[in-house]
């Protein structure tokens, strides 16, 4: 070797090796959380209800890579069983309602007693404290009250859900992973847990950071559709093709834009001339989606694609596997027999997690006997 230093390329062990956390069941959010915690090496122990609607579904992805037991939270030995649990663990989540985990006697003042090292993960919509955190809700409604739904508004139309990527996952099951980790690393240095109050409304208003920075800047005034990032900007939307399916721009530098200009053969209309005029924006859309729908999405995927002016396809769930640069990545994995996201994000030289596909109450019997209890009748009910 030429003075250059070998590279260790052993495959290193997950990320999360060695952490262990309890995940009180629940929808949404707080799976996510568990999900993307398991997927990189935490043993997640998910405590599932009886009879709980989760049990009809074939296949759920949220759920994956995690040991189960099945207990019945309204008898005092199942919970008995989830404190010594939390004993052992670096952490818990829960999504309840403010003040629930606290009636069940599963709280965290009394869990970190028993362990004071404990991380305890709360994620709600709206946090454990405030008028409306009592109250109920969903997705839509978390990231109603901080100006992200109404920044989604189409051509003065109300704004159209979008699925529950912003509360629920984005503002809240990652923002929860987010804290966990922060929480377990301040914890592994001072020996004290931290509880994080996690709300998908507060979550989802951080992810509007950016919006707010052009609000400021002047460049976030008009209404809904008409500015930069929400579809209003020719060169930043998406357009359908003669054959129905779809294409996404997203030419917002000056060299990309000159780019796309140039392989449509725009250059020199002076229509197309400045960029940035707003006031000329409609106009470039509508001639803009007439070009694009005359021909089908793989003829200006042969014309685009290559041009590196920030053209993709629009594909689907379906495709989204069969996708080229999915294919190549690996980007999307089979377990069971069900297809789905390969754990993200990726770490150099590091062993990855493959997905095994949740089995409800599988782990029963190793689990009792790991906090040093037998299967009683008790423990499980339909």
């Amino acid at each position: 070797m030429s003075g250059a230093q070998s590279i260790d390329c052993h495959l290193k062990q997950p990320v999360l090796d060695g952490v262990r956390v309890i995940e009180l069941a629940g929808i949404g959010p707080a799976p996510f959380c568990g999900m993307m915690l398991a997927d990189h090496g935490a043993e997640v122990i998910r405590i599932d209800r009886p009879g709980a609607n989760v049990e009809e579904q074939q296949c759920d992805v949220l759920l994956r890579s995690r040991r189960s037991i099945t207990l019945d939270l309204k008898r005092p030995e199942s919970i008995e069983i989830v404190a010594r649990l939390a004993e052992t663990a670096d952490g818990l989540i829960e999504g309840f309602r403010p003040g629930v985990a606290e009636r069940l006697g599963l709280g965290p003042e009394t869990l970190m007693q028993r362990n004071p090292a404990l991380v305890y993960g709360r994620m709600t919509g709206w946090g454990q404290e405030g008028p409306l955190s009592h109250t109920a809700g969903h997705d839509l409604n978390y990231i109603s009250i901080n100006g992200c739904l109404a920044a989604l508004g189409q051509d003065g139309k109300p704004p159209m859900p979008p699925l529950n990527l912003i509360g629920d996952y984005g503002g809240g099951g990652m923002m929860l992973a987010f804290g966990f980790v922060s929480a377990l690393l301040a914890a592994r240095q001072s020996g004290h847990g931290r509880v994080i109050d996690c709300s998908m409304a507060e979550g989802s208003a951080a992810l509007m950071a950016g919006m707010w920075s052009l609000k400021h800047n002047a460049m976030w005034e008009k209404e809904p559709s008409q500015n930069l990032l929400d579809g209003g900007a020719p060169f930043y939307s998406s357009y359908a093709c003669a054959d129905g399916k779809l294409i996404a721009i997203g030419a917002i530098e000056a060299q990309f834009y000159a780019r796309f200009i140039e392989a449509l053969e725009l250059g020199d209309d002076p229509l197309f001339a400045a960029q940035l005029d707003q006031e000329n924006w409609p106009k470039m859309k509508v001639r803009l989606g007439e070009i694009f729908s005359s021909a089908p999405r793989e003829a200006w995927t042969a014309l685009l694609q290559h041009r590196d002016c920030c053209y993709t396809e629009v594909v689907t769930m379906a495709e989204a596997p069969e996708h080229n640069h999915n294919r190549a990545r690996g980007s999307y994995v089979e377990s069971g027999g069900w297809m789905q996201p390969h754990p993200a994000p990726r770490f150099g030289e590091t062993k990855v997690v493959l997905p095994k596909m949740w089995q409800r109450d599988a782990d029963r019997e190793n689990i009792l006997a790991e906090v040093g209890m037998t299967d009683p009748d008790w423990i499980t009910t339909s």
